[in-house]
């Protein structure tokens, strides 16, 4: 169960369902009662419309040809894996039910229910609000961004935890930066059995890198102006972290 710190300014569940479709590299295809793993073989219009480049000898090509016009026949589902090694690395999944149909050699797939599940539980999506839904503008970057930040800047993620509640990093072992979007950065706080993640909201909306990095100027210098949680600074005493 992660840590209730500040949880204002977070994507809408549209939104985060379109970011993790806009990043997601692979899919798996459930279809005619058998599962195929796809990577690196889907691409997605601005609608959220999922177009599947198979093989033409393909099972799930010809499955798609002879399949019932209009009548749900396929689940796709994608999975949010953290860029950064931490603890229960699947940070959502994505559900897409429908079916496909051929189109110009390849399948584009007609979503007729969609669902994501985050470690809060699962919502259902409403298709038009999924539509109209824009990924998140750092979806594409997070990995790049999360990874440079903590294998590049250590000193600043302990920064960080500056602007954290002390009751949150109680027995942590270790912080790292598990997710990034627009609206803010949030932190994996792991103890030697359990896990909590807090988030750090930005004092406004970030819409590209560069604002990103202003953001993350704001919050460093917060964090410099603020105490060093006393878990953290028992941590460095005793030799753990």
């Amino acid at each position: 169960m992660g840590d209730s710190q500040s949880w204002a300014a977070v994507p809408a569940a549209a939104e985060r369902a379109r970011s993790v479709l806009a990043a997601s590299w692979s899919c798996a295809v459930t279809a005619d009662g058998g599962r195929e793993e796809f990577v690196g073989a889907h691409t997605v219009d601005e609608d959220g419309r999922v177009i599947l480049h198979v093989p033409d000898d393909s099972a799930l090509l010809t499955a798609a040809i002879c399949a019932p016009r209009g009548e749900p026949s396929a689940v796709l589902e994608f999975a949010d894996v953290a860029p950064v090694p931490v603890r229960t690395r699947i940070r959502a999944r994505l559900w897409l039910a429908g079916w496909f149909t051929p189109e110009d050699g390849h399948l584009a797939f007609h979503a007729t229910h969609v669902v994501l599940r985050e470690p809060a539980g699962a919502v259902v999506v409403a298709l038009d609000e999924f539509a109209a839904a824009a990924p998140d503008p750092l979806a594409t970057a997070e990995a790049h961004l999360l990874t440079h930040l903590a294998d590049a800047h250590p000193d600043a993620v302990e920064r960080l935890t500056r602007l954290v509640r002390p009751d949150s990093l109680h027995g942590a072992v270790r912080v790292q930066p598990l997710a990034v979007d627009r609206h803010g950065l949030t932190l994996r706080v792991e103890r030697a059995r359990a896990h909590g993640d807090v988030r750090l909201a930005f004092h406004a909306p970030a819409d590209d890198v560069g604002q990103l990095t202003e953001r993350m100027h704001v919050l460093l210098t917060q964090a410099a102006a603020a105490a060093c949680p006393r878990a953290l600074q028992r941590q460095r005493t005793d030799g753990d972290g």
